[in-house]
């Protein structure tokens, strides 16, 4: 094994799939450029030709149709947008044809194709450059939605989406990418049976993430631990279909839970986890009410010292974590004793 960094790990992942799958093309902005997908696709194109690392002009909604057009000819493309914020010119492509081809053909064809959206934040972007929208996309039938959070997953969650025959939307978050760890060989993932991961075993509260916010629960619950409170930490590795039967299962030992999200809150992954979580655990089982992290309700600012409010701090679970676990602590010094 040798240890790498998140963003190598995805070239890794590019490079075998490049390497072994001759059906397999990249096409999308800035690929032989590190400043527009850092070092994710180190030269790929050198390697392997312009012909199958296409660098394109600037028009998502060409490029990725392009790539839809080629996934129903056999190949299986993968169209990189290197800020999520842009794929919105090509919802036709991944929401109207995409992920209702098969379902339209009876399931005799479907779209290869995997569309890979990087979140880019920080920086002071602004709000036009910071989007995290992955919520849109997994509320969509027909498209699967992968958010890898650990470098293993980088890689091999990259290889099983564009493997899948179905039309796979691969969120990674820049932020990640200097993560390290230990890569062995790539193992044989088919996609449509990846299941979230206990990253952290414990008894006293549930955190649940995916993507970067995975991240901060595995910090918090360093911390908490430096004061006795031992969490569970659960990635959900795949937003849609999203698995919570895991989480489920950690609740209701623990009684608490605390979902983390780098999206907002309305209508978003977090509110979705506790509902789903809420609907099947009794009421008898929490030992406090659900909670959620998310974005604030508002575009992102531009300012850095604002950025510092806006997005969510290990500082921030830790508190939120510690405030669920007193709940029950106050509900117990507020009786009357018999």
């Amino acid at each position: 094994m040798a240890v790498t960094t998140y963003g190598k790990a995805l070239c890794a992942g590019f490079d075998h799939l490049l390497t072994h799958y001759p059906s397999v093309f990249v096409i999308g902005q800035g690929l032989w450029s590190p400043w527009y997908v850092g070092d994710s696709m180190t030269d790929l194109d050198k390697k392997f030709g312009v012909q199958r690392v296409i660098d394109t002009p600037v028009s998502e909604a060409a490029c990725t149709s392009a790539a839809l057009g080629a996934s129903l000819c056999g190949y299986r493309p993968v169209v990189v947008h290197p800020r999520m914020d842009f794929m919105l010119y090509c919802m036709d492509s991944i929401v109207n044809q995409a992920a209702k081809w098969s379902h339209m053909f009876g399931g005799q064809t479907a779209a290869k194709l995997t569309v890979r959206g990087i979140i880019n934040r920080g920086g002071e972007q602004g709000a036009q450059h910071s989007q995290a929208l992955h919520a849109w996309f997994a509320h969509i039938p027909g498209l699967r939605v992968v958010m890898p959070a650990t470098v293993a997953d980088a890689r091999d969650l990259l290889v099983a989406s564009v493997l899948c025959d179905d039309p796979v939307v691969f969120i990674d978050d820049r932020w990640l990418y200097g993560d390290t760890a230990e890569l062995g060989d790539v193992p044989p993932l088919d996609l449509k049976n990846v299941r979230p991961q206990v990253l952290r075993e414990g008894p006293d509260i549930t955190l649940v993430a995916a993507s970067y916010s995975t991240s901060l629960c595995l910090q918090a619950a360093q911390r908490l631990s430096l004061q006795g409170i031992e969490s569970a930490v659960i990635d959900l590795r795949v937003v849609n279909p999203l698995d919570c039967a895991m989480v489920l299962d950690s609740v209701s030992h623990t009684g608490r839970l605390l979902a983390v999200d780098g999206g907002w809150s309305t209508c978003g992954l977090a509110g979705e986890v506790i509902a789903r979580v809420a609907e099947a655990l009794p009421c008898q089982l929490w030992r406090a009410p659900p909670a959620r992290i998310t974005l604030p309700n508002a575009p992102a600012p531009s300012a850095g010292h604002l950025e510092a409010a806006y997005y969510p701090t290990v500082e921030q679970l830790c508190a939120r974590a510690l405030g669920l676990i007193r709940t029950e602590d106050k509900g117990r010094a507020g009786k009357t004793p018999v």
